[in-house]
């Protein structure tokens, strides 16, 4: 590890600080019983319908909500054959609200932050998985701007890049995993972010608070640079990034979820997204985003999708048992007209365990196929819940 972790390591405080995280992502009590109450019963903010965004500063830390994550996934070329996947992941949770109520319980810390990062990287071409996990509180060893992106973790970090022009965006990423393997990406965004949900709320649940303000750029050129032990290679490739901003996730009736990101060789993006209930069906607030090559987004709920399970791997280390093959069939609402989709992992095992998180999911490189068995596109797969009920957990 190229640079050391939190002051705090006694073992105690680990799963203290981890718990807090991971709980506060998926379940938070709501305040009230009208629909989107302005704050949690502990006070941080539940997204609101109308909200404006203004970037950059809205690409920045938002601490008035209690949960927040910028989450790249991509897909990368090197020389000669080599094509690698990569996942870089920050999160930040809130100890307590903005205008310093709800004190945080680890007294003895008395911080109002703590952060939580993932980086992981697959190499196609051999089917090696690597990934990292960390857990810092905030002040000199992570922190995340509020006027603009600007988030660490470690000498992990993700900020906005200065650039000639006014309008244009472009973010630096730069991560590590274990000794041997470091990369420095840039990552330029052709199209402005596009916002999913209804009036700039994303729903997840019937629980008013199980929302986020969801933000993404559905394809970023990347280039930039990857070392393997000590050998420095040129990459270039596409990558997803989502910004999310929440003070919960899941509703009460809910274990976890399975997300897709869509890019497909002719210039659309998909995110899919099903909320997997506790009797395994479809939670009615699952969705399948479409966005066109103007960039705009329109939704189909679970009456206009189906997600079925063709093939299955078990994991060694959790035991848990994920989808392996998936077959994911929408109604294109541009067109009226039925797709279908199947992801199949590049790599079969890119689970990471949750070893310092407490959290086991699975997310990795897939290709996409039409029916015809032609490929169309690449993507990312996340599913959780599958180790262990979130909700159980929590």
């Amino acid at each position: 590890m190229k640079h050391p972790l939190p002051l705090f390591t006694a073992q105690r405080t680990w799963p203290v600080l981890a718990g807090l995280l991971l709980a506060s992502l998926f379940f938070q009590p709501i305040a009230g019983a009208g629909e989107f109450p302005a704050v949690t019963a502990d006070g941080f903010a539940i997204p609101q319908p109308g909200r404006e965004f203004i970037f950059p500063r809205d690409h920045g830390s938002h601490p008035e909500f209690a949960v927040e994550w910028w989450y790249i996934t991509g897909h990368l070329t090197g020389a000669g054959d080599e094509r690698f996947g990569f996942q870089a992941t920050f999160f930040r949770r809130a100890l307590k609200t903005a205008d310093g109520t709800n004190p945080p319980p680890v007294t003895a810390f008395g911080h109002e932050q703590i952060y939580l990062a993932h980086m992981a990287l697959v190499n196609k071409s051999t089917g090696d998985f690597r990934y990292q996990e960390r857990l810092n509180r905030n002040g000199w060893d992570a922190a995340s701007a509020t006027d603009t992106l600007d988030v660490r973790n470690g000498n992990w970090s993700l900020r906005r890049m200065a650039t000639d022009a006014p309008d244009a965006e472009a973010f630096e990423l730069h991560a590590t995993i274990g000794a041997d393997i470091d990369f420095q990406l840039r990552l330029a965004p052709g199209k402005p972010p596009v916002i999913f949900g209804s009036n700039g709320v994303s729903r997840k649940a019937a629980e008013p608070s199980a929302a986020s303000h969801y933000l993404t750029f559905p394809r970023m050129a990347v280039s930039g640079t990857l070392t393997l032990g000590e050998v420095p290679r040129t990459v270039t490739g596409e990558a997803w990034m989502d910004h999310e901003i929440s003070s919960s996730q899941l509703g009460k009736d809910q274990v976890g979820w399975d997300w897709l990101s869509l890019q497909l060789l002719d210039g659309r993006n998909l995110m899919a997204y099903r909320m997997r209930r506790t009797d395994g069906t479809t939670d009615p607030y699952s969705t399948v985003a479409w966005v066109d090559l103007q960039n705009r987004v329109r939704h189909t709920g679970p009456d206009q999708f189906q997600w079925t399970i063709l093939k299955r791997w078990h994991s060694p280390k959790t035991g848990a048992d994920y989808p392996a093959l998936v077959r994911l069939e929408a109604v294109n609402p541009a067109t009226g007209q039925t797709e279908q989709f199947l992801v199949e992992p590049e790599v079969a095992d890119q689970e990471l365990a949750g070893a310092t998180g407490g959290v086991a999911y699975w997310e990795g490189a897939c290709t996409v196929r039409d029916g015809q068995q032609k490929l169309i596109g690449r993507a990312y797969m996340e599913l959780t819940g599958y180790a262990a009920s979130l909700r159980g957990k929590f």
